[in-house]
């Protein structure tokens, strides 16, 4: 299983909910923001390097609490990359490692697309205000143009009661709210997925339900 998290616009939260969700699944996460990477890096072997055909994804995992498989932080290395190579590496990293799971960038650019393209369903994270509903919607659409299945979609910082049916309901899939928690925020940087710092909050609750709804078989 490829499970692609997107989002029609940046600041909603992909990041933090690509991370806690691969947790959720015990699965390789993968930053795949060639121009601006949020997931944790580290020196050595980046994603980066192995779209500029320098070395195997599976080499470019880096052990942790949620495997990772950071991308590099710079311009030359964003611009060295062949956009074409991404969906034989995710291809390759799951038949090794098992579920993986694709931090998109945001927006409908190119590199946007191709991870996407390339897996099995998608989990949309949007935030609990019209426009970026909007952008959502837009990306539903591309998605279902590149044929990837929607496994459901977070509405996530929430701090008010989101009207989630409605949302559900423009993006096609069920809707789970995950509660605007610090222990979210800071999961990615401290590297504590909330599901281990608190397995008996709502917000982990709410991670375990979008895990629940990937199609694993």
């Amino acid at each position: 299983m490829i499970l692609a998290v997107a989002g029609g616009k940046g600041g909603v939260g992909k990041t933090t909910v690509a991370y806690n969700v691969a947790a959720a699944l015990d699965a390789v996460v993968v930053d795949a923001d060639l121009g601006m990477a949020d997931l944790p890096g580290r020196r050595g072997v980046t994603l980066h390097d192995v779209l500029a055909g320098h070395a195997d994804v599976t080499a470019a995992v880096r052990s942790g609490p949620v495997d990772i498989v950071p991308c590099g932080r710079t311009l030359a290395g964003a611009r060295a990359c062949d956009l074409a190579a991404l969906g034989d590496a995710l291809t390759t990293l799951r038949r090794a490692r098992g579920p993986v799971v694709v931090d998109c960038p945001a927006g409908r650019r190119a590199d946007a697309g191709v991870p996407l393209a390339v897996a099995d369903a998608c989990l949309l994270v949007v935030s609990p205000r019209a426009f970026a509903l909007a952008d959502a919607v837009r990306t539903r659409e591309l998605a279902r143009e590149l044929d990837t299945g929607l496994a459901g979609c977070a509405v996530n910082r929430v701090t008010d009661e989101p009207p989630t049916a409605a949302i559900a309901d423009a993006l096609g899939a069920p809707a789970a709210v995950v509660p605007a928690d610090p222990r979210v925020g800071r999961s990615v940087t401290s590297e504590r997925p909330v599901v281990d710092a608190a397995p008996d909050s709502a917000a982990a609750a709410a991670v375990r339900e979008l895990a629940g709804r990937v199609p694993l078989g």
